[in-house]
């Protein structure tokens, strides 16, 4: 009696298991073609974002990440960024492993292993995307539903409509194999039931510390209010560093470009520069800097580059630069003392730095 009890619960529980996994399959398929998207693209439909002539190359997404990429990941794109076989290895590995995972995870091969590379894939993009966004939080938004519905996977597994279930089915020596069932299988995690709990707990908790913690970071609203984020994904900002001043007025600076969103660069129509009283000393209109040469620019990157545009400076989001402006021609001179430069935008807005004349 107690064993056909034993059976008939067990066989109740491998049906609750079954349909729960019929009703994952939606999920499984649309995080399999959510990266089986980004892979393919580059790989078959659009293969100039691996070419790295190409104006679509994937470096030039890859460095508007910089400004806003969390735990010190600016450095690592930066690095790569100006080490061209460890950035082009990088891409085609990333692309790579993005196509394999979509193409396992819509066939359900190894579903659990596919899909652990999922979140992995998730918490990289949050890192390096998740502040980007003009008119809300696109590349957060993403990578949050990809990491829950990868961990969601993870413990769930292939389940129906499978190669999983196929193997489980037609394989029986696979199926009972401890890696199968970590890796893939149609059947729950080979835990206890208090162990599974105990992991799924785990992992609910790490996707509410990730999930809530990075919202709270980029937008507030979870214990402050509504904010624009650390790095504006929608207003472009110029850090200008390293500012050096001549007699005759030339000045040298370092330029960053390190806010605002990457559809569209910076326009920067006037510069100018003033003395300790408010005075204009020196003022470069937007023909004077769209007309500085090219050796006035010597940008650190060889993708996103400040440059002189049709209407004054073009400074894409992630570009920097050292960029200098020339002396007047009316012969004056400058007396010593402190000095301010200040570029203008199209859209009003402006940026200064500091300046002194020994």
């Amino acid at each position: 009696m107690n064993t056909s009890l034993a059976i008939k619960q067990n066989n109740g529980f491998q049906r609750a298991w079954r349909l729960a996994a019929i009703a994952l399959v939606t999920v499984r398929f649309v995080q399999g073609w959510i990266y089986w998207g980004g892979g393919s693209r580059r790989f078959l439909y659009a293969p100039s974002k691996l070419d790295p002539n190409a104006p679509h190359w994937m470096a030039y997404k890859f460095q508007t990440a910089m400004p806003g990429a969390l735990f010190g990941m600016n450095h690592v794109v930066s690095w790569l960024l100006q080490h061209f076989v460890w950035l082009y290895t990088s891409i085609i590995i990333f692309s790579a492993v993005e196509l394999l995972v979509g193409i396992m995870l819509i066939t359900g091969t190894l579903t659990r292993l596919a899909a652990a590379c999922s979140v992995g894939l998730a918490f990289t993009l949050m890192l390096l995307f998740g502040w980007q966004g003009a008119t809300c939080i696109d590349e957060w938004t993403m990578a949050a539903c990809n990491f829950a519905m990868g961990i969601t996977l993870v413990l769930a597994g292939g389940g129906a409509w499978s190669v999983d279930s196929w193997l489980a089915r037609t394989r029986p020596h696979v199926a009972s194999a401890r890696w199968f069932q970590w890796l893939g299988g149609d059947s729950p995690l080979p835990l206890s039931e208090r162990a599974f709990g105990k992991l799924s707990g785990t992992l609910l908790a790490v996707s509410v510390i990730f999930i809530v913690g990075t919202y709270s970071y980029f937008r507030g609203s979870v214990v402050t209010p509504f904010h624009g984020g650390p790095v504006s994904p929608t207003a472009h900002h110029w850090l200008l560093s390293q500012g050096q001043l001549t007699q005759q007025g030339m000045v040298t600076f370092k330029a960053y470009v390190d806010a605002g969103t990457p559809e569209a660069p910076s326009d920067v129509v006037r510069a100018t520069l003033a003395n300790d009283h408010g005075e204009i000393e020196r003022a470069w209109t937007a023909e004077a800097l769209a007309s500085l040469p090219k050796q006035a620019f010597r940008n650190d990157y060889d993708y996103q580059k400040i440059h002189a545009g049709p209407f004054g400076l073009v400074g894409p989001v992630g570009s920097m630069a050292t960029v200098t402006l020339p002396a007047g021609s009316n012969g004056m001179t400058l007396v010593a003392g402190h000095y301010t430069l200040q570029l203008t935008s199209v859209n009003g807005r402006s940026w200064t730095l500091p300046l002194s004349l020994p």
